[in-house]
This record gives structure tokens, C-alpha cells and sequence, in this order.
């Protein structure tokens, strides 16, 4: 089975080289790793150069922000399985591809997905929270859980079914993908109890007060989009499932 990650950079040279590493360092041999530029105006590309020979695709283009970078690489995508991988990120252990493609190859399931640290920034090795997921159905989207998208590894064929990321929704277009495929769809999806990815803090949807705002809006849009019952209800809920990752 041959496994796509994708990875979209603007001017992320300061974390870009991990990230990238992390990939190449896979045990797992069967990896197409697609990485898409934004035109960075600092050196993530020239970063990214340094490893062409190892990646399947590199493309340094204008774009319409994450997701429509992320939607390119989807259609670029030759793998059975896309996975997500962000540009500050690192997959946590070499291991983690393989898993997921013997969790795909066991389970005959349409999604995996794991668990997730977030770490410091400038000190991946401190921990400041940890989300941990469980065996889940759509039943506990609707009462505000979800994954941890960056562990989210979905076929591919599913992408031209039920479409990619749909640029409206801000910060919020993962969050809406996921409501579409795991609870208007529900696609049948495996819980792998392993630590997959180390997530840098401070994403761009908690840049500032205007942002989270922001967040909160396309979040309550994406449960209505959805049908989802209650949304205003969910989305506290949503909020609330977070003090656990503290502890």
C-alpha cells in the first residue's frame, strides 16, 4: 500500500527541516511525500530542495492559503492513503507509518487516526498537552469530540466522492472535512492507540482574540453546513472536551 503525506509550507523555514526528516526517517518503505510551497519569501524552498531527490513531488507556487495548497496536493496524490502532515509538525516516532498502513491492511477501513502531543515550540520535548483520541463513531461528533486531524489518514478515493477542503470556512476547513466524511458520511474509521504526531503550539486559528473568534464562527457554520443537531451546544461541548488534554 503506498501512503501519500503531504506538507504545505509558507515561510516555515524555521521547523521545515524536521518535519521533512520525520518522513524521510519512516521504516515504513512505501511512502510518496508531496510537499507544496506557497512561494515562500524566506528559505523554506530552498530548505525543501535540499531533499528533492527524496520526495515524490515539490512545488513552489502562489496559492489561496492552506487549503487550497493542501487540495493541490490531494489532486496530485498517487497514493492509496492521504495523510496530513503540517509544516511545523513531526511525526513522532519512525514507526508511525507502518502502523497506520497495518492498521488500513487489518481493519478494511476507510480512516485512521491517532494520538497527538502538543509540544513547545522551540522545545519539542516538553509536553503541554496531550490529545488522546478513542474508538469513536459519528454519534460522538455530534457531541463536540473529534480526531486530531493532523493524525488523519483517509483513502484517497474517498477525496473524489466526498471532495476536499472546502476553502470558505477559514481555519475551519479541516474541522468541516471532518464532519463531512466522519459524521454526514460516516466513514468508517479505526483508532490507532499510538502517539503520532507532535504538534508545534500556536496554530494560526489561536494567533489572537480576532482569530479564535474567527474559529469559533466557521466552526458553528461547519456544524450547521453538516446538519449537525445543537451546534451551539456541540461547540461548547467542543470547548470543554479541551481541559482534559491538560491532565
Amino acid at each position: 500500500m503506498k501512503i501519500t503525506i503531504i506538507t504545505v509550507v509558507y515561510n516555515g523555514e524555521k521547523y521545515l527541516k524536521d518535519c521533512i526528516e520525520s518522513v524521510l526517517n519512516q521504516t515504513y518503505g512505501n511512502i510518496e511525500y508531496i510537499v507544496i510551497d506557497g512561494q515562500s519569501s524566506d528559505s523554506s524552498f530552498d530548505i525543501a530542495k535540499r531533499y528533492v531527490n527524496r520526495l515524490a513531488v515539490l512545488l513552489s507556487e502562489p496559492d489561496k492559503g492552506m487549503y487550497d495548497a493542501l487540495n493541490k496536493g490531494i489532486s496530485l496524490a498517487t497514493g492509496e492513503v492521504i495523510g496530513i502532515l503540517n509544516a511545523d509538525d513531526m511525526l513522532s516516532s519512525n514507526n508511525v507509518i507502518e502502523n497506520v498502513a497495518r492498521v488500513f491492511a487489518e481493519a478494511n477501513v476507510n480512516a485512521v487516526y491517532g494520538d497527538l502531543n502538543y509540544v513547545a515550540p522551540e522545545q519539542p520535548e516538553k509536553i503541554q498537552r496531550k490529545w488522546r483520541s478513542k474508538q469513536a463513531s459519528h454519534v460522538d461528533l455530534a457531541r463536540g469530540w473529534m480526531p486530531a486531524h493532523p493524525t488523519l489518514y483517509i483513502r484517497t478515493s474517498l477525496f473524489k466522492d466526498n471532495g476536499g477542503y472546502q476553502l470558505n470556512y477559514g481555519s475551519a476547513a479541516d474541522y468541516e472535512l471532518m464532519l463531512r466524511y466522519l459524521y454526514k458520511h460516516k466513514v468508517s474509521a479505526k483508532y490507532l492507540p499510538m502517539l503520532m504526531v507532535s504538534m508545534r503550539s500556536g496554530g494560526m486559528s489561536n494567533q489572537s482574540w480576532k482569530h479564535r473568534y474567527s474559529a469559533l464562527v466557521n466552526d458553528y457554520k461547519a456544524l450547521q453546513a453538516n446538519k449537525v443537531p445543537f451546534p451551539a451546544l456541540v461547540l461548547l461541548f467542543k470547548k470543554l472536551r479541551k481541559i482534559e488534554q491538560f491532565f
